[in-house]
């Protein structure tokens, strides 16, 4: 009830004048450019700070429990949570160093490389229904991947212009790795728009509303394959244990890196954390179900709230959501296309904490990802370089290769869901929408909840681990190589005075 009275407590005039000038900014071309780009330099660059900031401040935590450590705990007093902060002002601050053998254009644009290609990237992430720069860039999905492939450019830049055989060995590694795994990852995407039909993220994210069994990661065995191969690339793309060799500090120093210091070199690491998050994102649309809560319109934040997702979804798929104007314009599209009224309508504040909800639901996706990408780094070792490639070419290649082929013949062969005639759907776009209004039998839907409760029990695994992690914390104490200088509580220390 208190979400519904805040919902409808937004809905007064602050909602027609914001419509008003949204309206002011669609219908004036150089007011649109100049939002956009304040948009771009303010919201974004903000937002990826704070996701690289965050993520390198939880994997050093993460690091340190994997490790019987207690990881950052003392800058910013709650377990350290300005350590990314305070070593960000740190590296401000230092000397820019360039090597006097290094090809100083090469070697100072190589960072803006890396991470322009991660900002751009966000621009076509969809956080919400509405939550979305773009919504109708029908060619999102091969847009970032375009520009995820920028990043080896950087690292051969970096590498080569570095001046340093170090740096050099790290940079063509990553150049190898990199041009070889994204072909096993692109094949794994294949899959999952073979069965979406669709390259727009936007159409993604209303295609899997129906609730978890409808995730594309369940609609076939071969999806559900595909989508551990795109992990297992992904790990590679963003030079992530066991694939981290273009660094691999314990054989090249740092490697591709290793000559740079300060503010160019934290653009590396802000650009290798930002670009898991946009990993993860593509995961949590492609497969994961994008925005959509887990139990679809059973949800009780949205049946609070008045919200339909598969009422949302008719109402994208017949165009009548992007003919409207405003948040109000919009709600009354997906309550015509729900036949809701009165006191069951969606109203355009509710509409607006629904996308905060989904927004949300994309983080929590997203995040969970990266923390598998961070718990697989300090669990397994590093492999050596012949055995990145042999993975790639002769396991992960004709794997990812199977995965197409049977989701193609499975699309061909298994009777797909099919829209009723009485509801009245009007085809706007190419998108797979049956899969989100028809209504499917035999095979294709018994496939889809034993895929799920498979999917269940990997998952539930997953998390009785950490659990037990957690629950049995106290037996395995945290250490420290300096008990005086850094004492940790109570712990046993590890360099102990008991004789």
């Amino acid at each position: 009830m208190m979400i519904t009275m805040l919902g409808n407590a937004v809905t007064n005039s602050s909602i027609y004048s914001i419509a008003g000038i949204m309206d002011l900014i669609s219908n004036n071309i150089w007011i649109n450019i100049l939002v956009k780009l304040a948009i771009i330099g303010t919201v974004y660059t903000a937002g990826i700070s704070l996701i690289a900031m965050f993520s390198i401040w939880w994997e050093r935590k993460v690091a340190g429990h994997i490790q019987g450590r207690l990881g950052p705990m003392h800058t910013g007093l709650w377990h350290g949570w300005s350590q990314s902060l305070a070593d960000g002002v740190k590296l401000f601050q230092k000397e820019d160093l360039i090597p006097d053998g290094a090809d100083k254009l090469l070697y100072r644009i190589a960072p803006y490389i890396a991470f322009a290609p991660i900002f751009a990237a966000f621009v076509a992430l969809p956080f919400g229904p509405q939550l979305c720069f773009d919504g109708s860039f029908n060619n999102g999905l091969l847009y970032i991947l375009a520009l995820l492939a920028v990043e080896v450019m950087a690292v051969i830049l970096a590498g080569w212009g570095s001046n340093s055989k170090w740096a050099i060995y790290g940079a063509m590694r990553e150049a190898c790795q990199m041009v070889s795994y994204e072909v096993p990852l692109g094949l794994s995407l294949i899959c999952a728009i073979l069965a979406a039909g669709t390259l727009n993220m936007v159409d993604l994210g209303y295609l899997q509303g129906g609730g978890m069994q409808d995730w594309l990661v369940f609609h076939n065995p071969f999806l559900f394959f595909g989508f551990i191969l795109y992990f297992i690339a992904s790990l590679a793309s963003c030079k992530r244990a066991p694939f981290d060799l273009p660094e691999s500090e314990s054989e090249l120093v740092a490697g591709f890196h290793t000559e740079y210091s300060g503010l160019r070199f934290s653009f590396f690491f802000f650009a290798e954390y930002a670009g898991m998050f946009v990993v993860g994102v593509i995961s949590t649309f492609t497969f994961l179900g994008g925005w959509n809560s887990p139990l679809g319109h059973f949800d009780p934040i949205y049946m609070e709230l008045n919200y339909n997702p598969i009422a949302a979804g008719l109402a994208y798929a017949n165009g009548t959501l992007g003919a409207a104007s405003g948040l109000s314009g919009m709600a009354d599209a997906i309550n015509t296309a729900g036949g809701t009224t009165g006191d069951s309508a969606l109203t355009a504040g509710q509409l607006g904490l629904v996308n905060l909800y989904c927004m949300g639901w994309v983080l929590i996706k997203t995040f969970s990802l990266i923390f598998v990408q961070m718990w697989l780094r300090w669990t397994l070792p590093r492999i050596r370089i012949d055995q990145v490639m042999h993975t790639c070419i002769k396991v992960l290649l004709p794997m990812s290769l199977v995965a197409l082929l049977g989701s193609a013949f499975w699309l061909a062969l298994v009777p797909q869901p099919v829209i009723p005639n009485d509801l009245g759907f009007v085809r706007v776009s190419e998108a797979n929408w049956e899969h989100l209004l028809g209504t499917g039998t035999g095979l294709q839907m018994v496939t889809q909840i034993v895929l799920l409760l498979v999917g269940l029990a990997i998952l539930g695994s997953l998390k009785l681990v950490v659990v037990y992690a957690f629950l049995t914390r106290d037996k395995h104490p945290r250490v420290s190589f300096f008990e005086k200088e850094m004492p940790v509580g109570n712990k046993i220390s590890w360099m102990s005075t008991e004789k």
